[in-house]
């Protein structure tokens, strides 16, 4: 599937790659609708009736993935709800061998995440992953979220890579159609980055359930 051999930098999401997406989904589908209806005495049918196309009209941006702007937004303690349930915070099967032989290839691995600084911090704490990268980038220091083709210029700024030797993984194929128009040559997508839901049908990226498929390196 890859020619390891040309791969000398690897770029990792972190939500739905290498941590269960089903801490995000139930955070935002499940618990918010309820903390939201109950804060503004609402049933829970009108408040998903509401957020639904709240959500939607700023998916996709930063906005999306900052806590201090829904916090505001909702009028609710977007990071203390999350640390609330932050037992729900789970790594991915075989993350921890995946990431340990990637540091035994000596190949250059980067992080990089959409998620808030608040919320990456939760979760390097929570899973202590933050020892297996060389470098750790969230979107919200760039200023512009992964699924806009500029995000990869102003990283290669701040973290040179070669597009002919980089494999990018991610879940989200948004993020993924954004860094092929930027040129990156590998790109790899999750079909199952949420262990509550079934297996997603992809057919424009190349894509694994595991990441024990990609193993071993070479």
């Amino acid at each position: 599937m890859i020619n390891w051999n040309e791969i000398d930098t690897i770029l990792l999401d972190m939500d739905g790659t290498l941590l269960d997406l089903h801490f995000d989904n139930f955070f935002w589908q499940e618990l918010i609708p309820i903390k939201y209806a109950k804060k503004h005495r609402l049933s829970l049918a009108q408040a998903q009736q509401f957020l639904k196309p709240l959500f939607k009209r700023y998916e996709g941006t930063l906005n999306w993935y900052c806590l201090d702007f829904w916090s505001q937004k909702l009028d609710l303690d977007i990071f203390g709800l999350k640390n609330e349930i932050a037992d729900k915070i789970a790594i991915r099967p075989h993350t921890h061998t995946f990431l340990e032989q990637l540091n035994q290839s000596e190949r250059r691995i980067i992080l990089v995440t959409n998620a808030h600084h608040h919320s990456l911090n939760l979760k390097m704490e929570k899973t202590q992953l933050l020892r297996f990268f060389h470098h750790v980038i969230s979107s919200h220091s760039i200023g512009l979220p992964k699924e806009n083709p500029l995000f990869w210029t102003k990283l290669k700024q701040i973290e040179p890579f070669d597009n002919e030797h980089t494999l990018l993984i991610d879940d989200s194929l948004n993020v993924l159609d954004s860094a092929k128009n930027h040129g990156i040559k590998y790109l790899l997508s999750i079909n199952k980055p949420d262990s509550h839901k079934a297996k997603r049908t992809i057919t424009t990226y190349e894509s694994v359930t595991d990441l024990d498929e990609l193993t071993p390196l070479r």
